[in-house]
């Protein structure tokens, strides 16, 4: 028995998950197929990849080592498949583009279109999740382009920066939160702080952006969405910083929120693509970048 490319997948995508289920739905497969392949794949190898749990499945120190080299031979195929790609004048074909939420909803309006127009024979398959998944797909082969938050810190990746996305103060007009005296982002109460729930990068860069912030003082969060903290903001229950990307394209209360730019240097975070730097595609890459920096706001 050969081990097969199909096994190596459902493999990655398990150690991903860390759930048969999850696993064989990112796989668009049933979960008994993706069992059996996996239990293929060990009897194809001779050892004990994954552990079955209760509560998922759980890689074995073997199947942790397998899991890494999978996915050097799972990108090398990619890059493969982009070579060949290559050969073209322009980008054609599936292009596995991933995008985090505080970005995808936003920019891929404007981005779709302008696309398809410049690239017509360019399939564009769209994954939106957090930045630590995205990082680890593009890394493993399983996307081939990420828009992102820069930068990513990974030896592994070409970055190309875009545009600057600057952050603003949403305050509601009525309450207590709306009497509080805030001139920077570092002012801003950890008390009052809105956020987006932990995994979240824009979590990340706003508490950044806040400086040395008290976090036993910070809310709990369950929040995946910016249009639902913009709701808390205009109900009262706090402040928050949002980015110009969003503000450019979802309609807000102006008679419970208040915006306010910062003075002097504005907070902000960098969008930017990132890829391969193994992938021959690098000079189509930036030539999609400029389509990407065309939707910056403003």
């Amino acid at each position: 028995m050969k081990v097969t490319l199909r096994q190596l997948r459902y493999l990655e995508a398990l150690a991903s998950e860390a759930h048969f289920g999850r696993a064989a739905e990112r796989c668009a497969v049933s979960q008994p197929a993706l069992s059996t392949q996996i239990r293929d794949l060990e009897a194809a190898l001779t050892v004990t990849l994954v552990e079955r749990t209760p509560s998922g499945a759980r890689l074995t120190r073997v199947g942790e080592e397998v899991v890494a080299r999978a996915r050097r031979i799972l990108a090398e195929v990619g890059d493969l498949e982009a070579f060949a790609r290559a050969r073209g004048a322009a980008l054609a074909g599936p292009l596995r583009l991933g995008v985090i939420p505080s970005i995808a909803p936003y920019l891929l309006p404007k981005l779709l279109p302008r696309a398809a127009e410049h690239f017509p024979d360019l399939q564009l398959e769209i994954r939106e999740t957090v930045t630590a998944t995205l990082v680890d797909e593009l890394s493993s082969g399983d996307l081939d382009l990420v828009v992102a938050s820069v930068p990513l810190d990974h030896a592994a990746f070409a970055e190309l920066p875009l545009f600057d996305d600057a952050f603003v103060l949403a305050a509601p007009r009525r309450g207590p939160f709306a009497l509080a005296d805030v001139s920077t982002a570092a002012d801003i109460p950890a008390d009052a702080l809105l956020l987006l729930e932990d995994g979240h990068c824009l979590r990340d860069q706003t508490l950044a952006v806040c400086g040395a912030i008290d976090a036993r003082r910070l809310r709990s969060s369950g929040v995946t969405s910016l249009t639902t903290i913009l709701q808390l903001v205009a109900a009262g229950q706090g402040l928050t910083l949002l980015p110009d990307l969003f503000l450019a394209t979802v309609p807000f209360d102006t008679e419970n929120i208040r915006l306010t730019r910062f003075d002097g240097v504005e907070p902000r975070r960098t969008v930017g693509l990132a890829w391969r730097r193994s992938n021959p595609l690098g000079e189509e890459f930036q030539r999609f970048g400029n389509l990407v920096r065309a939707c910056a706001p403003g």
